[in-house]
């Protein structure tokens, strides 16, 4: 018996099924929540390179339903992708697990591409549809997911077959439309049950293929345990500007904001310049002024003085703790990082 045999001896996976999923590249962008969810099922499951994507640090507030990391990696400010990475490997030596320290934008999302599957494990409407432009523009299926409250929402999208994101929700919303988990909160639970179904899709396309797949919207709530379905077959429009005209409107867009505050978090992000920097040298100007951590991954100082803390990642982006001040948070990493 292998440790897949549960898994193949159903007959909507098989012997066959397994090796589709041993072959299958994935990308998870976010493993927060939902990809905390997502990635652990995968690679359960013996999908045979997961990718992982996301920008942030673990922190305590996490730990209540992001089921990837612990109160350590919280207290070392471990960068989720990395954390997750390692807690993974454990897991499952079979799986290549490819860990992306990055900030998903128009300017890098492509770079990680290469993949069978996208799953959408993100925090933020924006990056859902930088998502969705980059899986019709390649032909890439991918699968949405969103949770707040105890409320859930998955869609599978196949560009070509399905309704894409856009045409669905055709405009972005605004800021103060949508609730958030730092606003509204979130039950742990009903993030575990979007990612297990988001999860779930994800095997089922790569084991059968992307030719049967569901045209509806999977909503429902934990708390009251309503389940219901919005049938999207009529929905896929030749009007659409991702699929229908094919205007990658978030793909192409470039952030201009070198600063933003992090929604929900005393911090600011700082993007770099948009090229890598040797952490070493960051590392070195800050021990003069206080305690300094470094890894491959990250280099981090406490900055008592000032009562921040400063957190440079290689790829030139900085998250500046203890502040809500983008200009304050600039100077800081002007003062560091010095590009």
């Amino acid at each position: 018996m292998n440790r897949y045999h549960r898994q193949e001896i159903l007959d909507c996976v098989g012997k066959a099924g397994q090796e589709r999923l041993r072959a299958a590249r994935v990308l998870v962008v976010g493993c927060g929540a939902l990809g905390g969810n997502i990635c652990e099922q995968l690679v359960r499951g013996g999908v045979g390179f997961l990718r992982i994507a996301d920008r942030d640090i673990v922190e305590l507030t996490n730990l209540q339903r992001q089921v990837l990391f612990d109160e350590e990696d919280a207290r070392r400010g471990m960068p989720k992708a990395v954390a997750a990475a390692q807690r993974l490997g454990r897991i499952n030596s079979e799986v290549t697990i490819e860990p992306a320290v990055v900030d998903v934008d128009g300017a890098n999302i492509e770079e990680l591409a290469g993949v069978d599957l996208i799953l959408d494990g993100t925090d933020n409407v924006e990056t859902r549809y930088l998502i969705n432009d980059l899986a019709v523009k390649r032909s890439i299926p991918w699968v949405y997911g969103a949770c707040v409250k105890t409320d859930g929402r998955v869609m599978t999208i196949v560009p070509g077959k399905t309704a894409c994101l856009r045409c669905v929700f055709p405009d972005l919303p605004k800021g103060n439309e949508l609730e958030t988990c730092d606003t509204a909160g979130v039950l742990g639970p009903a993030a575990a049950v979007v990612g297990g179904m988001q999860a779930a899709m994800a095997i089922r396309l790569l084991v059968s293929g992307f030719t049967d797949v569901p045209s509806d919207l999977l909503a429902f709530d934990v708390w009251t345990g309503e389940f219901r379905k919005l049938e999207l077959k009529e929905a896929k429009s030749s009007d659409c500007v991702c699929c229908g005209q094919r205007r990658f409107e978030f793909l192409n867009h470039r952030h201009a904001d070198r600063a933003a505050t992090l929604c929900g978090r005393n911090s600011v992000q700082v993007r770099g310049p948009g090229k890598s920097i040797q952490l070493v040298d960051v590392g070195r100007r800050l021990a003069p002024v206080g305690e300094v951590e470094q890894s491959k991954y990250f280099v981090r100082g406490t900055l008592p003085q000032e009562k921040l803390t400063l957190t440079v990642f290689p790829d030139g982006r900085a998250i500046v703790t203890g502040t809500t001040d983008p200009g304050r948070a600039r100077a800081i990493y002007a003062r560091f990082v010095g590009v």
